[in-house]
């Protein structure tokens, strides 16, 4: 049965767009720029989700096999800013069917919520003109905790004044879905983006969807009034 919603948080990366190529190729330039070898483009992706520091500090894990230093993973951090800033959204693409969905939930308030810097989400969502649909975008430097956490959905769903029971967290990865439980709110899994079906099952997300496009077969989109932060 379709769950009704007036709230709808979305992930970045692996559930709005498919910036694969572009986060490889960054980690690649810092690798090579830290005289290090690159990992596999498989492993690169296998590693993101859990914002930048978490990300570099797998990378060198990875490549180097001891853990790195404070100094290693601060110089890395830097650098791939510096790198993927440059790059943004150069091979960078909406997933099928996210822009006309997304324009067909005209009723619900939107939100994203990623691990990614807050600076570039917003870079982002501008650079395909969608900023202005989404009432609330959280980065995971814009609080003291980031998914798995629930505090940037707790946060969210004050600010635009919609309770748990009336929201729905749709993400790529097990940090999404458990963020989503751990707040109260339904969860939603896709299954094409950057981990696996297996992984959002054992997450426990509530459903799954194989297409974006499917999204409002599970989630009804219910009437709400923007809030002042909204």
């Amino acid at each position: 049965m379709s769950r009704p919603c007036r709230l709808f948080l979305f992930d970045l990366d692996g559930t709005l767009i498919d910036s694969r190529e572009d986060i490889v190729r960054a980690v690649d330039a810092v690798m090579i720029r830290m005289a290090l070898p690159p990992p596999s483009p498989a492993d690169v992706i296998r590693l993101v989700g859990d914002g930048i520091e978490p990300l570099i500090e797998r990378v060198l894990f990875k490549v180097t096999g001891v853990d790195p230093d404070p100094l290693q993973v601060s110089t890395g951090v830097k650098l791939i800013l510096e790198e993927y800033r440059r790059h943004l959204i150069g091979t960078t693409s909406l997933y099928p069917g996210v822009r006309e969905t997304l324009n067909a939930m005209h009723s619900a308030e939107l939100g994203l919520i990623s691990n990614k810097p807050e600076e570039l989400c917003k870079r982002i969502l501008a650079a395909f003109d969608l900023a202005d649909r989404f009432c609330v975008v959280l980065g995971g430097d814009s609080l003291p905790r980031r998914k798995p956490d629930p505090a940037p959905l707790v946060n969210a769903m004050s600010r635009c004044g919609i309770a748990p029971a009336e929201t729905v967290m749709v993400g790529d990865s097990p940090a999404d879905i458990i963020a989503g439980k751990a707040a109260g709110a339904a969860t939603c899994g896709v299954s094409y983006g950057f981990r696996s079906r297996e992984e959002l099952q054992a997450a426990g997300s509530d459903v799954i969807i194989d297409r974006f496009e499917d999204l409002p077969q599970h989630f009804t989109c219910l009437e709400t009034g923007r809030s002042a932060d909204c």
